[in-house]
């Protein structure tokens, strides 16, 4: 017997070490990385990220280290996807997750934003014309820069994501509508796409905290709170009066793919006053409310890149 009792308590440390979870597996998005995104893509420097401009060059740059610093490799040669708006020379920044799963991997979910605004504005505020676009959409472009970052941590999609920035969507969607012509001639297994746009202010008085373009041509809202187990997402009346599905980047996908494809928003206009103004600061929003709405909205990206079937459907129309 005690010849026995070193080998059972090796047994039993070493059973014990099996069932140890790392500390990774929590992660969480904090108000502070999204404050630190939004603060240097809306700032002085980058002139409002016009295309073709200094400043859109930067942002691309800057877009590009941080998917390199999450280990999110580029989906073309380069994270750029170039296109010509006339003259001037434009480029998405694209990384893509590879799914794990030997048969879902070939489809995919593209989460995306715009990271361009519209640069100089004609109107002048206390002597200043840059329009700097905080919550259009600096926001959202730091969202969808944290959730590569948490996808790339954990690892755990079955489909593959794909992480696209947008250019020229303020000079009429052009940058969406270029890589999504792209992706169709590819033959890309599309299963949905979710477009992150104007998330930097939280809604009053409403039961959900941000909505959903398009609301009724899918069940993408009734999916994602069923999988959340509650409400997040909802309908705005004022989405569909200024049919804000066509407005937004989700947009070129649905024409190119008639497939699920919406923007999430906690902003329909009624709630925010500087659209396209240049008191559009990164001071103005409310970074506890942005990361407690992508902590939120993470857990369904998650679930719609593991369910066995394409449970996120159109609608009959």
């Amino acid at each position: 017997m005690r010849k026995l009792i070193p080998f059972l308590i090796l047994l039993l440390v070493l059973s014990c070490k099996t069932t140890v979870k790392p500390e990774s597996e929590t992660i969480t998005i904090t108000s502070a990385e999204l404050e630190e995104m939004v603060t240097y893509l809306a700032s002085d420097e980058l002139k409002g990220r016009d295309t073709g401009t200094e400043g859109i060059e930067k942002a691309a740059f800057y877009l590009e280290n941080k998917l390199k610093s999450y280990s999110v490799k580029p989906y073309f040669e380069t994270y750029r996807d170039y296109f010509k708006v006339d003259t001037l020379d434009a480029f998405n920044v694209v990384g893509v997750i590879e799914g794990n799963d030997p048969k879902l991997k070939n489809e995919y979910v593209i989460i995306g934003a715009h990271y361009d605004h519209i640069g100089i504005s004609r109107k002048i505020v206390d002597n200043d014309s840059i329009a700097n676009g905080a919550n259009d959409n600096a926001a959202g472009t730091s969202s969808v820069l944290a959730m590569a970052k948490y996808f790339s941590a954990k690892k755990n999609n079955k489909r593959s994501l794909l992480f696209v920035f947008f250019s020229a969507e303020e000079r009429g969607l052009l940058g969406s509508k270029h890589i999504a012509s792209k992706l169709k001639s590819q033959n890309i297994d599309l299963y949905t796409m979710v477009n992150m746009e104007m998330i930097g202010v939280p809604f009053v008085d409403r039961d959900y905290m941000a909505f959903l373009t398009g609301y009724e041509k899918s069940n993408m809202a009734e999916k994602m709170n069923e999988y959340l187990g509650t409400k997040v997402v909802g309908f705005s009346e004022i989405s569909k009066k200024y049919n804000l599905f066509r407005q937004s980047d989700n947009y070129a996908f649905y024409k190119e793919f008639k497939l699920p494809s919406h923007t999430i928003s906690s902003c329909d206009l009624s709630n925010y006053d500087y659209y396209h103004h240049v008191d559009d600061e990164a001071d103005k929003l409310d970074y506890n409310h942005m990361a407690n709405l992508i902590n939120k909205i993470i857990p369904a990206i998650e679930t719609m890149s593991n369910t066995e079937t394409k449970e996120i459907v159109m609608n009959d129309e």
